[in-house]
């Protein structure tokens, strides 16, 4: 290859590496903003908290909204849903939902709040709440599940064991004769009533700041590309010494 063959070649690797890391950056620009916005959207809900009735949960519309909502109702006698691999603390653990029965709207699930998992990660009992509950708390979009691979959901004892939060599947598996809703009640902290628990919705995933930090990184780096491309292209040759000659 010639030289002239070889600098369009290597511009042509540099523009091709610079592209990918402009769009890593600007990838992980968006997601800031979108989680930016959801800490926003659920702030706003929680400082008014004005009672919805848990019939909204049903509402595909709002599947990926927020609102704080309460009402009645009685939790359904099948076991448990532990969902697996959640931190907290530093600690590994499992997050415990159950299927709602709200005395007006479609079945739903409610985050009772985290457990930690021994070392030999025995599944905890999970007794359930007896007779007619008041709850409230947060309606949200289940965690986010990332990649799918699999069912989600598997057998275990009493229960099942979740990998992701899959109301579909969930309602499938446990035998429901109705949907479940889209969206989750986060049960408020303040109730009597399950788990160790928050209302933090970025609890097991990255917070805004910290995309804003790795897209300073993907665009630091192509700038780095960029200027060492233009060096190498633009570089003088240094002149031969007197003494170099034959």
């Amino acid at each position: 290859m010639s030289r002239r063959g070889g600098r369009w070649f290597g511009w042509a690797l540099a523009l091709a590496v610079i592209a990918l890391f402009v769009h890593l950056g600007l990838w992980q620009a968006r997601r800031a903003v979108e989680k930016q916005g959801m800490l926003d959207a659920a702030a706003a809900v929680m400082s008014q908290r004005i009672a919805r009735p848990l019939s909204i949960a049903a509402d595909a519309q709002r599947a990926h909204a927020y609102d704080w909502a309460a009402g009645l109702g009685r939790f359904d006698s099948r076991g448990a849903l532990l969902l697996d691999n959640q931190q907290r603390g530093g600690r590994a653990g499992v997050r415990v939902y159950r299927i709602f029965l709200p005395n007006q709207g479609a079945p739903l699930l409610v985050d009772l709040g985290w457990l930690p998992l021994a070392g030999d990660r025995k599944l905890p009992a999970i007794a359930r709440p007896e007779g007619e509950l008041a709850l409230s708390g947060l309606l949200t979009a289940p965690p986010s599940t990332g990649i799918a691979l699999g069912a989600g959901i598997g057998r275990e004892g009493e229960g099942w064991l979740l990998t992701r939060v899959d109301t579909a599947a969930i309602a499938r598996e446990t035998g429901l004769s109705a949907p479940l809703a889209p969206r989750v009640l986060r049960l408020d902290p303040a109730l009597k009533l399950g788990y160790d628990r928050d209302l933090e919705l970025l609890s097991n995933t990255l917070p805004p700041q910290q995309h804003r930090g790795y897209s300073l990184q993907w665009f630091a780096l192509a700038a780095a590309v960029l200027v060492t491309a233009l060096i190498l292209t633009f570089r003088r040759k240094r002149p031969r010494n007197e003494s170099d000659r034959p």
